[in-house]
């Protein structure tokens, strides 16, 4: 089954709301450079190529869709300027379906797969504990039980973060002193989860990256001991970027593909930039799916990634 799976009226309200920023810098740029232009010549291109770079969507990206818009012109021989909007939503949404990006699809619980594991990762600051608690309610509301693991143990507000989000979510949180080992708080967790038949589990780990050979052990050691309790743990590890702090998301995402085998994205904080060009550029740069985007505070305001919704938001329908 997958959570959240359908897109009414109100996500999409959200979701319009929460990339209005991004919407007006993108198409205040278009709309300039385009000005007093009746087709879409290499001048029009190179703006294009500007305004997308500007936007956080990747150098490598933004040549890709470059590229093909340059091709369709070939071909076409003639393109207007009225028409670029829509081909530039195309390939977009192209690119995103290339890259595994399925529509209405967020975390899919597989039948007989009991607990269902995911393991959450990331820097410090990027909205990780947050993630996990609207993640532990969407997965509530839909009649699951989840646990929560709280790995991080090296600061006692990660710790109790996770416990406010327990409590106001109604579901088990386990842990352990501060300081105490990563990986026997998954143990605990996991054989807590297992005991009582528990859908669920999600663990928070430590957001450390100024050390990615210590990160990488921890990552590594946390996934060996989920092992022992149920074989095919974790089945998703997802990283959650800040979509606010546009390239260096994407250095995150690099240092942490390096360190783990990270199989989904959670991109937050895109309400309050104009930098939602970076959810484009890492999906296509990593080859891995974005399965949530973060839109605001509330506990509704974690989305399912719908590529469509998302590109016609951005640049209409």
């Amino acid at each position: 089954m997958g959570i959240l799976g359908f897109f009414n009226k109100e996500k999409k309200e959200t979701l319009d709301k929460g990339l209005s920023k991004t919407k007006e810098s993108v198409f205040a740029k278009l709309t300039r450079a385009i000005a007093g232009k009746s087709k879409v010549d290499d001048k029009v291109l190179d703006d294009l190529e500007e305004i997308l770079i500007t936007s956080d969507v990747g150098v490598e990206t933004t040549l890709k869709v470059i590229n093909r818009i340059e091709e369709r012109v070939s071909r076409d021989k003639y393109v207007s300027t009225s028409e670029l909007t829509a081909i530039l939503r195309d390939e977009i949404a192209a690119l995103l379906t290339e890259n595994n990006t399925e529509d209405r699809e967020g975390f899919v619980l597989p039948e007989g797969v009991k607990p269902y594991v995911i393991m959450v990762v990331g820097v410090n600051g990027v909205g990780k504990t947050t993630t996990i608690g609207k993640l532990a309610y969407q997965f509530k509301k839909a009649g699951k039980t989840v646990y929560l693991g709280a790995a991080d143990t090296f600061r006692a507000a990660a710790v109790e973060q996770l416990v406010i989000w327990g409590e106001r979510t109604d579901v088990s949180v386990v842990k352990q002193k501060m300081g105490a080992d990563p990986a026997s708080v998954a143990f605990d967790t996991l054989n807590s989860a297992k005991a009582n038949n528990a859908d669920v589990v999600i663990i928070d780990t430590a957001g450390r990256l100024h050390n990615k050979i210590n990160l990488m052990n921890e990552l590594t050691k946390i996934k060996n001991v989920m092992k022992k309790v149920v074989p095919d743990a974790p089945h998703e590890i997802l990283l959650v970027l800040d979509g606010s702090t546009g390239q260096n998301a994407f250095e995150q995402a690099k240092q942490f593909t390096a360190a783990t085998e990270v199989n989904a994205l959670a991109v937050t904080k895109l309400d309050g930039t104009a930098k939602g060009g970076v959810v484009i550029g890492i999906s296509d740069s990593f080859r891995i799916p974005v399965k949530y985007i973060g839109l605001g505070e509330g506990m509704e305001d974690l989305q399912v990634f719908n590529r469509k919704a998302f590109v016609n938001s951005l640049f209409g329908e």
